[in-house]
């Protein structure tokens, strides 16, 4: 039992859990799977009271690896994480059925990525800080097209909107 009312079961060694083990929480979330030195490593999944979970890989107790999460409304992460943040690449969906594809920094989409939004619109290009930034192209699902700079997911600097039909 741990001090705050927690619960573990599984392997010790050394008076700490290592190998395979569930530790039960004492508001209820659930973490099941590998152990080192009484910390979450290796192969895991962590399940949130509120029905959230992340299955995947841990290093030290932090989420870092290849691991898929994801939310009761819907939404869910398939990506790669660094010390617990999402970190590289990755896919993110949200709950009205809209994605990204593409790199993250420090939990934010940047980078390079592609998003797609359930209307059929899409832009392929630069992120920064969840937001359009830097060169990319913006297409609208009647093939109307912006293709150019962004700043804060407003089309700003230098860019050319084309029409389907030539305009």
């Amino acid at each position: 039992m741990w001090p705050d009312g927690s619960r573990y079961e599984g392997y010790w060694k050394s008076d700490k859990a290592n190998g395979q083990g569930k530790l039960v929480h004492a508001d209820g979330d659930i973490y099941e799977g590998l152990w080192v030195n009484d910390k979450a490593h290796g192969k895991g999944t962590y399940s949130h009271a509120n029905g959230a979970y992340y299955n995947g890989d841990w290093i030290d107790d932090k989420q870092h690896g290849f691991g898929m999460e994801s939310w009761p409304d819907g939404a869910k992460y398939e990506g790669d994480y660094i010390d617990g943040k999402k970190e590289g690449k990755g896919k993110l969906t949200f709950a009205d059925g809209s994605y990204y594809e593409g790199e993250f920094k420090q939990n934010e989409i940047c980078g390079y990525g592609k998003y797609y939004w359930p209307d059929g619109k899409q832009y392929d290009g630069e992120w920064s800080h969840n937001k359009m930034h830097g060169n990319g192209t913006l297409i609208w699902k009647d093939k109307k097209k912006y293709q150019g700079q962004f700043v804060n997911d407003k089309r700003e600097g230098k860019g050319t909107f084309s029409w389907v039909d030539g305009r």
